[in-house]
This record gives C-alpha cells, sequence and structure tokens, in this order.
C-alpha cells in the first residue's frame, strides 16, 4: 500500500479540479489512520509511517497561537478561505475549547474534543487535533502534500466564507507586487469589489497556499493602460506627422500668398537701408502681403527686385507678393515728395504745401519762426542780411511723406540729409584752398554755380570763373562775380533780360553787379553734381561766360573775347 502523493500509486486529484476540495461525507475530513466512514479514530500499528510519540517530542514551530488558524493566513484575494483557517475542506470543523482529558494514555479522536497533554493551550494549526499516542500524522495536512480523495458522489462545493482577520503584518513572507498594472494581469474575482477598500495584505492567501476555486469572470484594467498608451502613441505619432509637414513645407512648399491686385489703398514708408525680408515684415504688418516668404521669393523671381528705394509707397490690401513687387519697381506708386537740384527755398515751401495739402504760406512761416530749431550746422552763417538761413539746407532729393506728415517734419529730414551730403565732401579743405571763409562759402559758390550751369562742364568751369574772379590781384572784374542769378535772388524771378541800369544800380547785399565778392549766403539748394564740380573746378583761365539762348553756354578768358559775345547777346534780344 502506498501514501497518496509520496509513491508511485495513483495520483490524487489535482487542486485545479473543480470540485476539488471535496469535504467529505458528512462535513468532516478524517485523517490518516481514521475511518473515513464513520465512528471512532482507528490505529495502525502496522503503519509504517505511524510513530509512536515520545514524550519529549518537540512541539510544531508553527503552531504558536492560540487561535486554530493557519498562521500564515494572513492576506487573501478576494472569497478564498486561507489554508488552514476554520473553512479550509480539510478541518471544517469549528475549533473547540480544548480540555486536557486523559484516556487510556492516548488522545480521544472521536467527536469529543481532546486537550494536548504537555500544553493545554496550543492547538493544532492543521485542523484543530493533536494525534494521541500510537496513532499516524496525518501526511494531507501538510501545504506539500495533496489532499485525499473523495468518492465523487460524496463531493460538495466549499461555501463561500466570509474572509477572516489577519494580522496587520506577516513577520517571515514579504509581500510581492501583484497589480495588474506591473503583471498585465487581473485575477480578482467578479465579487472582490467589497473588498477594494482593504488593505491589499488581507487579500493575499496564507503561506500554505490557498488554491483558488475555479477561474471567475475577470474584469481587466489592464485596458485602461493599453488606453493611455494608445493615446500617447496616437498624439505622438500626430505631433511628428506634424512637425514632418511644417518641415516639408518650409523647405519645399510654397509660401502663403494672396492672389490679385488687392483692393483700397495703404501707405507703407521703408526705410532706407531695408532688406528684403524687412520690406516683407513691413508689407504683412501693413496687410498688403500674406507672407514675408513670398514676397521674398518673388523678389528673388524678379530682376528688378532688388532695386526698391527707401520711401513711401502708395499700395493695395491683400496683394499677391508678385503684384506688390511690380508697384513698388514702378516709382508712380512711391507717394514721395520729390524736391528738383537748383530750387530755391520759397518755391520747396510751395511744393510742401502742396503736397500735404496745406495753404500757401504754411511751410514757409514754419521755417521762419522754427529755422534755428531744425537742425542747422555749427558753421552756418548768421549773418543778419541772409535772407532765408536755410537757404542750400533743403537737400534736393525724393522724400517720402504720408497724410499725417508735418511741414516742420519734411523740413528737419531735408536739413539732416544736407548735414548728411555735406558731411561727405571736404568742404573746410575746399575754403582753405581758394581763400574762402570756411564751409559756408563754398556752399554759396556751389549755389552760383547751380544756378548758373546746365550741364557738369558748365559746373566745373563757372566754378573756375568764380574762383578767379574772387581773387585779390583780379583787376578785370575787381573782384565783382557780375552774375545774374544772384540778383535774380534777390528780385525772386527768374529772367535772362536783365537791364544794364537797374542791375547796377541795386544796393542789395545780394547784388553781385553792386557787390564785390560773394552774397550774404547760398542762392539755391546744390545737388550733388554741382558740389563735386566746385570742389574739383577746371583750371583753364576761365574768366567769363554767356549764354545766347539759354541752352547753351560759351566760355572766354578775355575781356574782349566776351564782350564779343555780350553784343550779339543784347541784339538777339533787343536790349540796345
Amino acid at each position: 500500500m502506498t501514501e497518496y502523493g509520496r509513491g508511485p500509486g495513483s495520483e490524487p486529484w489535482h487542486p485545479e479540479d473543480p470540485l476539488y476540495g471535496d469535504q467529505g461525507w458528512g462535513g468532516q475530513q478524517s485523517a490518516h489512520g481514521q475511518n473515513q466512514y464513520g465512528g471512532q479514530q482507528q490505529s495502525y500499528p502496522q503503519d509504517p509511517y505511524a510513530q509512536p510519540q515520545q514524550p519529549q517530542q518537540p512541539q510544531d514551530p508553527y503552531a504558536q497561537q492560540q487561535q486554530s488558524q493557519d498562521p500564515y493566513a494572513q492576506q487573501h484575494y478576494g472569497e478564498q478561505p486561507a489554508y488552514g483557517a476554520p473553512q479550509d475542506p480539510y478541518a471544517q470543523q469549528q475549533p473547540q475549547p480544548q480540555q486536557p482529558q486523559y484516556d487510556n494514555g492516548g488522545w480521544d479522536t472521536g467527536q469529543q474534543p481532546a486537550a494536548a497533554p504537555y500544553d493545554a493551550q496550543q492547538a493544532d494549526p492543521y485542523g484543530g487535533r493533536q494525534a494521541g499516542y500510537g496513532e499516524t500524522h496525518d501526511y494531507y495536512s501538510t501545504p506539500e502534500a495533496y489532499p485525499p480523495p473523495q468518492p465523487p458522489g460524496r463531493r460538495e462545493a466549499v461555501a463561500e466564507q466570509a474572509p477572516t482577520q489577519s494580522p496587520d503584518w506577516d513577520p517571515e513572507v514579504q509581500p510581492e507586487e501583484t497589480h495588474p498594472f506591473f503583471t498585465g494581469a487581473d485575477d480578482r474575482d467578479d465579487n472582490d469589489g467589497e473588498y477594494d477598500d482593504d488593505p491589499r495584505e488581507s487579500r493575499r492567501g496564507g503561506r500554505g497556499g490557498n488554491e483558488r476555486r475555479g477561474k471567475g469572470k475577470k474584469k481587466s484594467r489592464s485596458g485602461c493602460a493599453c488606453l493611455v498608451v494608445s493615446v500617447v502613441l496616437v498624439g505622438g505619432l500626430g505631433g511628428l506627422g506634424y512637425v514632418g509637414y511644417s518641415y516639408w513645407q518650409d523647405k519645399f512648399g510654397a509660401a502663403p500668398d494672396y492672389t490679385g491686385t488687392g483692393t483700397g489703398e495703404v501707405e507703407v514708408e521703408i526705410e532706407k537701408g531695408a532688406f528684403g525680408s524687412d520690406i516683407g515684415n513691413i508689407l504683412k504688418q501693413k496687410g498688403v502681403v500674406k507672407s514675408v516668404d513670398a514676397f521674398v521669393a518673388a523678389q528673388n523671381e524678379n530682376p528688378k527686385g532688388k532695386s526698391i528705394q527707401a520711401g513711401v509707397y502708395l499700395l493695395h490690401e491683400k496683394m499677391s507678393a508678385a503684384e506688390a513687387l511690380k508697384m513698388m519697381i514702378d516709382p508712380k506708386s512711391q507717394n514721395l515728395l520729390v524736391i528738383p537740384e537748383g530750387y530755391r527755398n520759397v518755391a520747396v515751401y510751395d511744393l510742401v504745401d502742396k503736397k500735404l495739402g496745406l495753404k500757401k504760406g504754411t511751410t514757409k512761416g514754419v521755417a521762419t519762426s522754427k529755422a534755428s530749431g531744425l537742425g542747422l550746422p555749427d558753421w552756418a552763417s548768421k549773418n543778419k542780411d541772409i535772407k532765408d538761413p536755410l537757404e542750400g539746407f533743403l537737400y534736393p532729393a525724393a522724400y517720402p511723406v504720408t497724410k499725417e506728415t508735418k511741414p516742420e517734419t519734411i523740413l528737419k529730414k531735408m536739413v539732416s540729409r544736407a548735414n548728411e551730403e555735406y558731411d561727405k565732401l571736404d568742404l573746410e579743405g575746399t575754403a582753405k584752398k581758394y581763400k574762402l571763409d570756411g564751409p559756408w562759402q563754398v556752399l554759396t559758390v556751389a549755389s552760383l554755380v547751380q544756378a548758373e550751369g546746365l550741364t557738369h562742364d558748365d559746373f566745373r568751369k563757372m566754378a573756375e570763373v568764380a574762383y578767379n574772379r574772387l581773387k585779390p590781384n583780379n583787376t578785370v572784374t575787381m573782384r565783382k562775380l557780375q552774375f545774374d542769378s544772384s540778383f535774380n535772388y534777390l528780385k525772386k524771378q527768374s529772367k535772362i533780360k536783365i537791364g544794364s541800369s537797374e542791375i547796377l544800380s541795386n544796393p542789395d547785399p545780394y547784388n553781385t553787379y553792386y557787390h564785390a565778392g560773394l552774397p550774404p549766403g547760398p542762392i539755391s539748394n546744390p545737388g550733388d553734381e554741382a558740389l563735386r564740380a566746385t570742389l574739383n573746378p577746371t583750371g583753364d583761365g576761365w574768366m567769363f561766360f554767356i549764354s545766347l539762348d539759354g541752352k547753351k553756354t560759351e566760355f572766354t578768358k578775355t575781356a574782349a573775347e566776351h564782350e564779343k559775345l555780350n553784343k550779339k547777346f543784347r541784339k538777339l534780344h533787343g536790349l540796345d
């Protein structure tokens, strides 16, 4: 006869058998050596495994608790009872108080409670009984053994019991992490919800390892984790896709752009030195183009795209970049105040009034009252005979203006531009070279040259005539310039036909026929060409010049040659 679970004999029912754990007949399980079909316990002396109990036999080290419960049954899962607990299928009897009784030198193993002969307070943790003298130990009550087989007809399902209260801590076993988030599974039964608030330790089985009663319907919590992971992955893929699309669009895609020529009217001011991207930003801020890249691309495609000048342009809203560029290249689209070379200040003031829509004389009044605050250089003369201190400083150029531009603002821009251009020239060095009284007189010569000449060659020859006549040793004209332009300036006119009696008798300081030397100040606003000609005159000895028809100027070196030309002029214009 072999012992179940230990020899080559028949295998017991496996714990995964759905009827595993049958409580036997009458709801109580007999131990090895006890009659399984009722009656009192029987002793089998011939049992090779039955050893007599010695008086000094050591006590079970695990049977230390006063209650008949498994010392390892400190944790349980759901509704499954811990091994060794009162619900143990192998120990169905409720624990009874044990009283020490001696009966013929052995322990009573019947239905009456029996007590341990040496320690009346210790109870068997595996079923509530202790083996008597001469009895065999129950090898099926150990945690490692399978339970004894039961007849199929006597099997009953184990009644579900409430979980037993377990100690708060386990001195022997360290808790293992079994949360579904880390294990990937959820083995709890459908009814474990009522124990969700219990401590984690109370849901674990004892050390004896109580087997589960089948597999109930599982509630999967891993689905939430999967959902979170899916959302993260989808979001990550979406982000990567957006970044990739943006990168492709930036590198290879067409820049956003409007279509057509646009509507309305917008004033756009472009500062000097602005690059294509700067212009594109200004246009985008004004609502002219849709994107900077579109304008830069259009500028690169147009051969004249880099020729945009500083100024104010009249454009439309929501234009295509190509159309905006086309208008900016066309000078007609610029809202500019253009000051021609050689214009006197009185003419400049009229232009400003007209451009800004102001009453005539408004700009002149501002110039007269605020001349000292418009930025004139330190070397500007303060001679009381000067008719207009701003004369010669309203530099000829194109100035951007808007509807909100004030006269004072535009005048300051003109004076600032004049200072900028004059600083590029060696006016001081030229004054020393030709014995003039500083840059102011050089500027005055340039204004005379600008007023009298027509071409660059004329400017250089006329500059030489002026310097030759101003020489102290000039005995031909006695240092008198005799320029008609200065007389016309004081008379606020532009005439070719001037009578000798009139021009020779007017004592105005600006009359160079009457006074020797230069007039008190400039008589016009000279341009760059006249200024550079004044700094670099010819050296051919020219002393006289005259224009017979007002289109061509003829130069002579002697008074006799000049007198011949002068007679022709008088006869041509009927001045004799």
